[in-house]
């Protein structure tokens, strides 16, 4: 499989588990055909730690990981690079999204390196989580068409930021595809509630970024699934009400990330826009119908089962909280 690990640091990029120059390496890959895609995994995951290393876990070769799942492992000659990008992301979630925002100068290096090694290249980027601001923090260090498409999974980043890195040039011809869910929605308001935003009244990417080159998915909606039924791609209804990681362990819903990624002139951003439907199912129509509690976020009143609700179903405040081995990461 050619994937490439690479770990970004206060003090650069280095190649996971190897001292070898990321420069030679790279040189060494100039002959692989097809895109270089960039895996961006989010809170909690450690590089180098025994129980946390995204490159065993989300971006490691196992046939439901990351790089598998977008098409890599075939020994294919038009498969390209995958490049699984490592970043420590424990500690308070304020902490985290600062430093992911500060390694966004990083990723813009490495998409340059990869820009030189062979510039005809297409270069995407998958982000999940606290890994969308990483993705969208890249833009201002990079020129027009740096990126080819960027896919932003459940994205820990407020709209207003988002927007004005979209305002650069390499924001302005990047497509993007920003996936959401009701299922993320607790998430969102715990980023909010935690994570303070320098604008205003400013709120998660969940719901929605209004820009010409961004097109807003919400998975867990019944018209959207339909029509990507429509499309040709058979993507799973959701099964819980709380999951942060939905948007890439649901079932088809990678495989339609590669088909984006890898085919976009067959998924144009004009097609999606006219399949998708004009008008999703509404936001948190399912929480608040529940009976409600308060839980200590400055008295916000949420859902009673919330806390018991997602795939940890030890609920959002304990998943941010957690520290056991086998705790899911974002």
């Amino acid at each position: 499989m050619p994937l490439l690990r690479i770990n970004a640091t206060s003090a650069g990029l280095a190649l996971h588990g190897t001292s070898q120059s990321l420069t030679q390496h790279l040189s060494a890959m100039t002959s692989e055909d097809g895109p270089a895609i960039i895996m961006i995994h989010g809170y909690k995951y450690a590089p180098g730690s025994e129980n946390h290393c995204p490159h065993n876990k989300i971006m490691s070769t196992l046939p439901d990981a990351w790089p598998a799942s977008l098409g890599f492992g075939h020994s294919a000659p038009e498969e390209g690079m995958g490049v699984a990008f490592g970043w420590y992301a424990r500690g308070s979630l304020s902490s985290v999204h600062a430093r992911a925002k500060s390694l966004g100068q990083h990723l813009a290096t490495l998409t340059l390196k990869l820009r030189r090694t062979n510039p005809n290249r297409p270069i995407h980027v998958i982000a999940h989580s606290l890994g969308a601001e990483i993705a969208l923090s890249a833009l201002k260090h990079l020129p027009h068409r740096a990126f080819d498409r960027i896919v932003l999974l459940t994205g820990a980043s407020y709209i207003g930021f988002a927007q004005e890195m979209l305002n650069t040039p390499a924001g302005r011809s990047v497509e993007v595809l920003n996936v959401t869910s009701r299922e993320n929605d607790l998430f969102d308001l715990g980023f909010e509630r935690l994570v303070r935003s320098h604008r205003a009244n400013d709120r998660a990417i969940g719901l929605g970024i209004s820009a010409c080159n961004v097109v807003n998915i919400q998975l867990d909606c019944p018209k959207t699934l339909g029509s990507f039924g429509a499309l040709g791609f058979d993507i799973a209804a959701p099964h819980r009400r709380v999951c942060h990681w939905s948007a890439y362990k649901r079932s088809g819903a990678m495989a339609f990330y590669s088909a984006f990624l890898r085919t976009p002139e067959t998924i144009s951003m004009n097609r999606l826009k006219r399949t998708l439907p004009a008008q999703t199912a509404p936001r948190w129509s399912r929480l608040f119908a529940m009976p409600r509690r308060r839980l200590p976020w400055h008295g916000l009143a949420l859902p009673l089962r919330a806390q018991q609700l997602g795939s940890s179903q030890r609920g959002i405040g304990a998943a941010i909280a957690g520290t056991t081995k086998n705790e899911p990461a974002y």
